[in-house]
């Protein structure tokens, strides 16, 4: 067979027949088809090589890209984060800048750095970004544990409802604490931040309950044992227990001074005020700091305020609880900046220890159970 004609197409040349000789050419319409075909599946390859590549490169972008935080986890870096400035971070635009034209930003500033310290002394602390505890703290040596419960999570467009519960375990048994507070923080979304809002705390007060009328005596009891330790002492065996201490070169009462209090009491009561201290301060920032511990008490009026902040129990509040009196001092200035806190043994001091700390949450300890002399020199406690 011979061809002949014009090949400028390589893909539909005209031919001769071996028969006729006449020249053939193919149909134009079939070769247009066939040439469009093959345009159509080039055409097809590349949209489909551009979506994987498009589709690759988004998904490479929002790889890269960090998932938004959530109101509860803005909760816990505002008041646990070991960074400084978490805590105004995390405040509405308003309460900055009136706190900063009130000039107690600076005083603000320092709940960070006591929060990183109150974090770092307790070691077994632990949070939670997810899931029904939110905070979770163990004390191994005395079996307790304390847990702040998330009951209900409740968002709602730009505003999310943390609604937290308290609970307690004695040698991992739930402890049934009826004075236990229930919180609420309003959370709110602000130029892309969660912002604190709003804080709505109630108290339960089961009035009619066994075990809130149980605990009630025993403090009543051991208050009585406190004021009058001579009498505690006599009620053991009826003038035994004076006749054995005074045998034993002691006063009447020694012993039951030595059994009400113990360090780990004091440590406990202290860390709770400078809790509420601090807590105070950001809630009343006009007032600061303050020096009265029934400013800290947790009964008063319907709502809490500057004079009733529903922070501690009356009895730590007294000033007096479990063998240690509790005295606050050094809030000068307005707003006040700045206090000292002291726990030293009632009645007999020998052989026990004095505990201070002040803003910073250092605490220190004196072997003479002397305020004074833990303020001057105290060593720093472990």
């Amino acid at each position: 067979m011979r061809f002949s004609g014009n090949f400028s197409s390589p893909i539909t040349p005209p031919f001769l027949t071996s028969v006729t000789g006449v020249s053939c050419a193919p149909d134009a319409k079939i070769s247009q088809h066939w040439a469009g075909g093959i345009f159509v599946r080039q055409r097809a390859v590349v949209v489909i090589l551009s979506l994987i590549l498009s589709s690759a490169g988004l998904w490479a972008k929002n790889a890269t890209q960090e998932t938004p935080q959530t109101a509860r986890q803005a909760l816990l870096e505002m008041f646990f984060s070991k960074q400084p400035g978490t805590l105004l971070k995390h405040l509405p635009s308003a309460t900055r800048a009136t706190l900063e034209k009130s000039g107690a930003m600076a005083g603000l500033q320092q709940y960070s750095v006591l929060a990183g310290q109150l974090r770092t002394q307790e070691r077994s602390l632990q949070t939670f970004e997810a899931g029904s505890v939110l905070l979770a703290t163990d004390d191994f040596k005395t079996g307790q544990k304390f847990e702040v419960v998330v009951d209900n999570d409740s968002l709602r467009g730009d505003q999310d409802d943390i609604e937290l519960s308290f609970r307690t375990y004695k040698d991992k048994q739930v402890q049934r604490t009826p004075f236990m507070p229930r919180i609420v923080f309003s959370m709110k979304m602000e130029a892309g931040l969660w912002t604190l809002n709003d804080i709505a705390i109630t108290i339960n007060l089961p009035l009619a309950d066994p075990d809130f009328l149980r605990s009630i005596t025993d403090k009543m009891k051991t208050s009585a044992a406190v004021a009058n330790p001579q009498i505690h002492v006599q009620s053991i065996g009826q003038g035994m227990g004076q006749s054995m201490g005074q045998g034993m070169g002691q006063v009447p009462g020694q012993i039951a001074a030595r059994t009400l209090g113990s360090d780990t009491s004091a440590l406990t009561d202290l860390r709770k005020i400078l809790t509420a201290e601090t807590i105070y301060f950001a809630a009343y920032p006009t007032v600061g700091y303050t020096c009265s511990l029934s400013d800290l008490d947790g009964f008063g009026g319907a709502e809490a305020n500057e004079h009733q902040a529903m922070l501690i129990s009356s009895g730590l509040a007294s000033g007096k609880h479990q063998g240690y009196a509790f005295s606050l001092s050094g809030c000068a200035g307005t707003p006040a900046v700045s206090f000292r806190l002291t726990a030293t043994p009632i009645g007999d001091a020998s052989g026990r220890r004095a505990f201070c700390t002040d803003q910073s949450a250092s605490i220190r300890a004196s072997t003479d159970g002397n305020a004074a002399t833990c303020l001057s020199s105290g060593t720093p406690v472990r």
